[in-house]
């Protein structure tokens, strides 16, 4: 029995991890003015970030059925016998019903299709012990489990520079980003339910990148974890972050460092630095 294991772009898997996991990535959109494009294949970081500095309009849309569907059907068409489809929050995207509606097309209960409630590594971390259980020859039913266990024992935080994105793609309320903006603040927030909730105001980057790192420890606990640290256009941040990260936490794994793709990047801007916690856990 093969189970193939597919997320979406909002993973944002380091480079390679997709292909040496046998993962397959369906890519969200990303629309800059008139420009049309995939997410991580079209439209990458660097693209992002200079849009956005430039002020132009940037906003995203979710695959549509028919996307997901081939994918599912090429799967299966390639022997998969089942699919566990791992996606980011509802509350997040409509990707997750995408890959719902797609699911139905495809019938016969060969696709099982996962709402991992986070995003970036929260959700990459779950695809990723989803293919792991795969490729142990585990049934559809333990690799949605792995998939599921994973999700829901993830942590994420993050830091913004501004609100106003988060706000601008409905992602936060009006007034929160307000009260972020007007206290000139550096809101650190986390992923609840779901969800993209303000924790804490810090005055300072400084003091925001040391609080990452605080949340990241009390997170953690004492024994073995997963680490992962996000951002965009902020890569020595990152990597002080990642050096932080590795020396307060000894249980750790290892730190990789990937950058935002254009989805994420496009509802948190330029300079945010996140991470996420995986502790080591299993059903």
């Amino acid at each position: 029995m093969r189970v193939v294991v597919v997320t979406d772009s909002t993973a944002h898997l380091p480079e390679g991890f997709a292909v040496r996991h046998a993962v397959r990535v369906v890519p969200l959109h990303v629309v800059m003015d008139d420009e049309v494009g995939l997410d991580g294949i079209d439209i990458g970081p660097v693209q992002l970030a200079t849009a956005l500095s430039q002020r132009r309009v940037v906003t995203t849309s979710r695959p549509s059925p028919h996307e997901f569907a081939k994918v599912y059907q090429d799967e299966l068409d390639a022997g998969a016998s089942a699919i566990v489809s791992v996606h980011l929050s509802r509350h997040l995207s409509g990707t997750w019903d995408s890959a719902r509606l797609a699911a139905e097309e495809i019938g016969a209960g060969k696709v099982r299709v996962v709402d991992s409630r986070t995003t970036g590594m929260g959700l990459g971390f779950a695809a990723l012990r989803a293919a792991a259980a795969a490729a142990s020859g585990a049934s559809p039913q333990e690799v949605e489990d792995a998939a599921v266990d994973a999700a829901a024992l993830t942590k994420t935080f993050f830091m913004v520079e501004t609100l106003e994105y988060l706000r601008r793609g409905g992602r936060i309320g009006a007034a929160a980003a307000l009260v972020g903006t007007a206290l000139a603040v550096k809101p650190v927030l986390h992923v609840s339910e779901g969800r993209i909730v303000p924790l804490e105001k810090v005055r300072t980057t400084s003091r925001a990148l040391a609080r990452l790192v605080d949340l990241a420890a009390d997170a953690a606990g004492s024994g073995r974890v997963e680490l992962a640290v996000h951002h965009l256009a902020a890569p020595d941040r990152a990597a002080e972050l990642a050096t932080r990260l590795e020396e307060r936490l000894p249980g750790s794994a290892g730190c990789v460092v990937s950058e935002l793709g254009a989805v994420i990047g496009a509802h948190t801007g330029p300079g945010v630095l996140g991470v996420v916690i995986l502790p080591s856990a299993t059903r």
